[in-house]
């Protein structure tokens, strides 16, 4: 789960709120996603980092190059994200819009690396028990990471388990000591 700086929870929350005042979740959600797309060019970053590209002309760049994809408030956030230099959070102003949206659905994304690939079965399994750990329905994501050796790490926001083999040989070698 990516994390979120300090920075871009007050954005993320607020597009949340102007998002749920117009009744237009979904379509805040997709213009976030468009505008993570188009920070994410190389270009883009570029002009975002040259400081001989003022606030007003990248604001309307970005609205441009957005067309149709941003509301008239989309646009207005375009404008307050520029004039406060958080172009390179925008990343992160997603995903705590979008931890705001799951909140409110009742939904928890759970992330687990696994040192092997995990079966139907397993991730399965894990996701009932971590339903009922977190009183919600959950998605589950599963990456592979062999450095684990052994075992598997889950992380549903704040929460980690650690029951790697590599985590628990750390967990000893500390102990040791």
């Amino acid at each position: 789960m990516e994390e979120v700086s300090a920075l871009a929870r007050p954005y993320g929350l607020a597009a949340f709120k102007q998002a749920r005042e117009e009744g237009k979740v979904d379509e805040w959600s997709a213009m976030l996603r468009l505008l993570v797309m188009i920070m994410e060019d190389a270009t883009m970053r570029g002009l975002v980092a040259n400081p001989k590209v003022d606030d007003e002309q990248l604001a309307h760049l970005i609205i441009d190059v957005a067309g149709e994809g941003l509301s008239q408030t989309g646009q207005n956030l375009v404008r307050i994200l520029a004039e406060n230099e958080r172009f390179a959070e925008m990343a992160a102003i997603a995903a705590v819009f979008e931890q705001e949206r799951d909140r409110l659905a009742g939904r928890s994304h759970v992330e687990v690396t696994s040192a092997f690939e995990l079966s139907d079965e397993q991730r399965k399994s894990i996701g009932d028990s971590m339903s009922r750990r977190l009183g919600n329905e959950v998605d589950v994501s599963v990456t592979v990471d062999r450095s684990l050796i052994g075992g598997v790490i889950i992380r549903a926001g704040d929460t980690v388990i650690d029951a790697s083999l590599r985590g628990r040989l750390s967990q000893l070698g500390q102990s040791i000591n």
